[in-house]
């Protein structure tokens, strides 16, 4: 099957692995969506990315791996753990700049900002201040969150709040929407000119 066959990976990915695995980090993304994530940052050069949600920095290898010396990449992690193995990994990269807060209050205090790329791996942008983040999108610009198909490791009522999320997402006029039933559940949004 095509999903099964190895993606060529960031060089960094085996370290931020290994660091994740000490530190008991779990909640990466998996390599279908670091790949998709890459395939993204390589169609548009001199973008302005966002992350919300660095964890220890696997998604952030994968978006650097695949993004032009111009772009730029804004990752916003609340856990200084987690933002501290990304950036011993990946930290002088020039195109990252890693920041630790907490992405809802990033999102209030940005929320003028735009952005070529959302990837909302977290709940600020994801399950609550969605409309501000939707704002951040440019024309054209893409909004992707994943984790929307069951998965292990949610809390006890977290598949209504993904419906919820679904639906509201399907009912904007604003975004051509694209749902995938692919790695973890992908849902991407693209801004209407």
């Amino acid at each position: 099957m095509l999903y099964t066959i190895d993606v060529k990976r960031p060089n960094q990915i085996d370290k931020i692995r290994e660091r994740a695995a000490q530190h008991g980090f779990t909640a990466s993304c998996d390599d279908l969506t670091g790949s998709f994530l890459r395939a993204l940052a390589a169609s548009r050069k001199q973008c302005a990315i966002l992350e919300l949600g660095t964890g220890v920095g696997y998604s952030t290898a994968w978006m650097l791996d695949g993004m032009d010396q111009e772009s730029k990449l804004y990752s916003v992690e609340m856990d200084e753990a987690c933002s501290t193995l990304a950036m011993e990994v990946l930290g002088s990269d020039p195109r990252l700049q890693l920041i630790v807060e907490d992405g809802g209050k990033y999102i209030e205090e940005h929320k003028n900002a735009k952005f070529d790329l959302i990837f909302a791996d977290t709940w600020p942008g994801k399950f609550y201040l969605i409309e501000e983040v939707l704002n951040m999108v440019k024309p054209g610009g893409i909004y992707l969150i994943d984790d929307l198909n069951p998965q292990e490791n949610w809390p006890e009522g977290h598949e209504s709040k993904v419906a919820e999320l679904i639906t509201e997402l399907e009912a904007r006029e604003d975004f051509y929407i694209c749902k995938m039933n692919w790695s973890t559940g992908l849902m991407m949004l693209t801004k209407k000119h």
